[in-house]
């Protein structure tokens, strides 16, 4: 579809001037942001019907809780279903927060939670932090490219943002000031998160700071996936077998 503006030009024409389109400026940068979130076509795939309890055991309990590995994946899922028949009836006051080791199936559920969005007909963005950080840096460097300031705009008004794999790496005090930043305009703007970290909550303050975690505190209920193997090896070992 031609853009209404410019008729698909990129430029329109005032005088003897032209100047950049801004309508298509933006689509431009949306198409890039969401270039940056990783969701694949594989991922894309990833519904609420396809998660798999087999991984996690109904014997082993998790030492703080109480329950099984496998009750405590039933309760994140259901969790997870909730938000989304919430937010999608404007209803969302809170995001969610899953903990897991590598492997336990915490991007699998977000995608969960951003596909049925998207069939819902609801805008997300699902960003992997160490990639929208190094976005933000790469920006620095390209003339007439997107700036900061557009990057985060889209990461921060988009109605629902998912972060995966915050913590994965040991944060400078220029990227908690990033994460702070975005955390703290959803907060107020009442904007949900969804969020996965590998990072144990009571851990992830020394890496992003008290302010921030009291943020994604206030964002976010918590939730864990616990497994004994990670899914992604017990699949491989699975499909090795069946050859």
């Amino acid at each position: 579809m031609e853009c209404h503006l410019c008729g698909g030009r990129g430029l329109i024409l005032r005088g003897k001037k032209a100047y950049l389109c801004p309508v298509c400026r933006q689509q431009r940068l949306r198409q890039r942001i969401l270039s940056l979130s990783q969701l694949t076509s594989q991922m894309r795939d990833y519904t609420f019907d396809r998660f798999d309890f087999r991984f996690y055991s109904p014997y082993i309990r998790d030492g703080s809780k109480g329950i099984t590995y496998c009750e405590s994946a039933k309760r994140a899922v259901e969790a997870a279903k909730a938000f989304v028949r919430d937010f999608l009836s404007g209803k969302a006051e809170e995001g969610l927060i899953i903990t897991g080791a590598v492997g336990s199936g915490k991007t699998f559920l977000a995608c969960c939670i951003a596909n049925a969005v998207l069939e819902g007909g609801r805008e997300v963005l699902f960003l992997v932090v160490p990639d929208f950080l190094d976005q933000i840096r790469a920006s620095y460097d390209e003339e007439g490219g997107f700036t900061e300031q557009e990057i985060l705009a889209m990461a921060k008004t988009v109605p629902l943002l998912v972060l995966d794999d915050l913590g994965a790496f040991i944060y400078s005090e220029w990227a908690r000031q990033k994460i702070y930043s975005l955390l703290d305009y959803r907060l107020n703007h009442r904007l949900p998160v969804v969020v996965t970290t590998n990072v144990a909550l009571e851990d992830l303050e020394e890496l992003l700071g008290e302010r921030t975690i009291s943020r994604l505190i206030a964002l976010c209920r918590p939730y864990r996936l616990l497994v004994e193997h990670d899914i992604r090896m017990i699949m491989r070992q699975e499909k090795e077998a069946g050859r």
